[in-house]
């Protein structure tokens, strides 16, 4: 599934995003991988931070990662925005 990256937040565990696919909905990303689906940007953002998306596991070390650990925002309005890029409008 393709998503338009909209925000991101740097951890310890490496960076999360929230993207939203073509039909509009919301995805958490890690790892280029999407943990769930959600019809509001913030639902995907305040369930990883409460670490209620579908388990997640480090790349490396395979242990899963308690999301509600890292300082992710609840909100996305604290999250970092991701600007387009110029051309890719």
């Amino acid at each position: 599934m393709r998503c338009k990256l909209l925000y991101c937040w740097n951890t310890t565990a490496g960076t999360f995003y929230i993207g939203q696919s073509e039909d509009g909905r919301f995805h958490p990303i890690y790892n280029d991988e999407s943990y769930g689906s959600y019809l509001k940007d913030w639902q995907a953002s305040e369930d990883l931070a409460h670490n209620l998306t579908e388990p997640i596991h480090h790349p490396t070390t395979g242990k899963r990662i308690d999301t509600s650990k890292l300082g992710i925002p609840d909100h996305t309005s604290d999250w970092d925005r991701i600007r387009p890029m110029e051309g890719n409008r």
